[in-house]
């Protein structure tokens, strides 16, 4: 079960540790486009002010009708006969399209200052995005050695996704909050400076409010989730070992354990519902109380003559205002600090060191005798006061040849390939291939000449004709030297009784395939790639006698007339070799065919014996 301490960790919303350092950083992805964000800002602005504006001219109508009710009221009490009250319609009309004129402006505005911003915010979080895809290009193997595939993908998804969306919808939101925070409290000082201290007053309290009860529902929440994810887990756990469970009759103890994680997430979650049920019905009767204390001053000030009723009408109207953007800005702080955090996770990437592209000044051995060239090269994975791992490694591999790279776990021979494909740099010495120093050469250029053949299949979510065709892009169009190659590799016979053959999609993790059918489609895919040099990690561990026997026989056909290396875990499949290489501890320690290992009774004879012991006692 995960560590309930790391889930928590994970639901606890992040915080940027440099917040306005990445900001700044971050804003200046958005700085060639400048004028673009000046243009939202200005119309985020007047789009506000208008809707700020409507109130207290719809209260003139108001006050108008009000004035006329009046008059025509005291005509009346004068003995006067009124058909009609003196109400100026002409005047309230004239409001009315005041009024919609506004509207439908701040709609318009309101939409292209959207509009504008999405382009803005999704053009820069682009930008970003292929910054990050190609420094990820660029980044050493390492990088990828000590970082989780879920952290990496985390910072290139979910970050950029939340970036985005604050870019285009949060970042618009927070300045229009302000802007009408700004207006709405302008509008009622002009209004009443009494009436504006009430609503004042009335905020504060809703303030003391929801800084008492908040806080206690984030815990709960917090534990919420922390229960949930739990609960979560023991499920998820339970489903997967399901026959276990039931092979070893822990059905109820199962269940009483669920049922207790079941009745934690039940407390928590009522807690976290009724603090937050609590804090709304007590902040709408802070904002009842301020629409009474509103209400009845201003009814005072109307009948004293001090106030016109459609004043008191904006009054109310600001009042209800006013306290959205308060609630608005609270919300989006978290936001844009959640923002930051996930912006300045993303800068970690785009600020991690490169991969080496120094010259070796390794003066060119020409016309080498030798395809591969270690020359007392020195390795480890470590700082440089950390030791090495390859202390003085040499070895000649004429064009042709099989090297078989043997040894026990950790000996150095996944080691050996890295350095081969430049995955890694040396630290000391030189690799050289055709009497060329492989840091002078570029790793494009260098892997070209390389194909692999690895022990854990990798294949893409696609057609098996589109995995094949990614050995080469050079013949990436020719289908009929993809179908050679699959025939060579014994692929063919097996795609084309698929249902729908070279077309059949593999999934996620191409389970729909077998591990062995993964295997040859693995091969036939270096098979069109034609390499000079070929890598191979035997990969018959975990295959039927019938499906090994497939692979070895391709295998062969692929080694034909071709360098190659292969890391050696049945050390019977590598008898054929013409160089064996026996690798202890980063230095190589014997070398020889089969035969002079053997006759020198020493490290390789041993780790032979052994195996075939095994086998037959097996």
């Amino acid at each position: 079960m995960a560590n309930n301490n790391d889930k928590k960790d994970k639901l606890s919303p992040r915080k940027a540790k440099n917040f306005w350092g990445t900001l700044r950083r971050l804003l200046t992805y958005m700085s060639n486009r400048v004028w673009g964000v000046v243009l939202v800002l200005v119309l985020s602005i007047t789009a506000t002010i208008f809707s700020t504006l409507t109130p207290k001219i719809l209260g003139e109508a108001t006050t108008e009708i009000f004035r006329g009710y009046q008059e025509g009221m005291a005509l009346r009490a004068a003995g006067e006969t009124v058909e009609r009250l003196p109400i100026d319609f002409d005047l309230i009309t004239q409001i009315l399209i005041t009024v919609f004129v506004l509207y439908l402006s701040a709609g318009i505005f309101h939409y292209f200052q959207q509009f504008t911003m999405a382009r803005i915010g999704q053009r820069t979080v682009y930008d970003l995005r292929k910054d990050l895809k190609a420094k990820m290009s660029r980044m050493p193997i390492s990088y990828y050695d000590t970082h989780s595939n879920g952290d990496i993908m985390s910072r290139a998804v979910n970050d950029m996704d939340q970036i985005a969306n604050t870019l285009q919808q949060s970042l618009t939101q927070f300045v229009q909050s302000m802007v009408q925070f700004v207006a709405v409290m302008v509008m009622m000082l002009s209004i009443s400076v009494q009436l504006t201290v009430v609503a004042l007053i009335i905020v504060v309290l809703s303030g003391v409010f929801v800084s008492v009860i908040a806080p206690r529902a984030q815990k709960m929440f917090a534990k919420q989730q922390k229960e949930l994810g739990i609960l979560n887990d023991q499920v998820e756990e339970i489903y997967s070992g399901h026959a276990v469970v039931k092979i070893y009759n822990h059905e109820e103890t199962e269940i009483e354990k669920f049922e207790k994680q079941n009745e934690s997430y039940y407390e928590a979650s009522w807690k976290a519902q009724f603090l937050t049920g609590l804090m709304m019905p007590l902040i709408s009767f802070a904002r009842n109380i301020g629409y009474l204390a509103v209400a009845v001053l201003g009814g005072i000030n109307v009948a004293n003559g001090a106030m016109t009723l459609g004043n008191v009408q904006a009054f109310l109207q600001y009042v209800n205002q006013f306290s959205q953007p308060m609630r608005d800005i609270a919300n989006l702080s978290n936001t844009i600090q959640a923002t930051v955090a996930s912006a300045e996770r993303v800068f970690e990437v785009l600020d991690e060191p490169e991969m080496n592209l120094e010259h070796s000044n390794v003066e060119s051995t020409q016309d080498s005798p030798y395809k591969i060239q270690f020359e007392h090269v020195q390795f480890g994975y470590g700082g440089p006061n950390e030791p090495l791992l390859m202390n003085d490694f040499n070895l000649d591999v004429k064009e042709g040849e099989m090297i078989a790279v043997v040894g026990p776990t950790g000996a150095g021979k996944s080691t050996l390939i890295n350095l081969l494909e430049r995955f890694y740099d040396i630290k000391g010495g030189s690799i050289k291939l055709n009497g060329v120093d492989t840091r002078d050469i570029t790793r494009e250029e260098l892997r070209s000449h390389f194909a692999m053949v690895l022990q854990d299949t990798w294949l893409f979510n696609g057609t098996i004709l589109e995995n094949l065709r990614y050995g080469s892009e050079e013949h990436a169009g020719s289908e009929e030297k993809i179908y050679e190659a699959a025939k060579a590799a014994h692929v063919d016979d097996f795609v084309r009784k698929l249902p729908h053959g070279y077309d059949t999609i593999l999934n996620e993790e191409a389970s729909n395939l077998s591990q062995g059918q993964r295997q040859l489609i693995t091969i036939a895919r270096a098979f069109f790639a034609d390499p000079e040099i070929l890598i191979l990690d035997e990969a018959t561990s975990s295959v039927d006698t019938r499906t090994e026997v497939l692979i070895q026989r391709a295998m062969a056909k692929l080694l034909k007339g071709r360098t190659s290396f292969v890391i050696a875990h049945r050390l019977s499949t590598i008898r054929d070799a013409d160089k064996i290489i026996v690798m202890d501890q980063g230095d190589v320690i014997e070398t020889g065919n089969h035969d002079e290992l053997m006759e020198k009774n020493g490290f390789y004879a041993d780790l032979y014996n052994a195996q075939f012991a095994n086998s037959e006692t097996a």
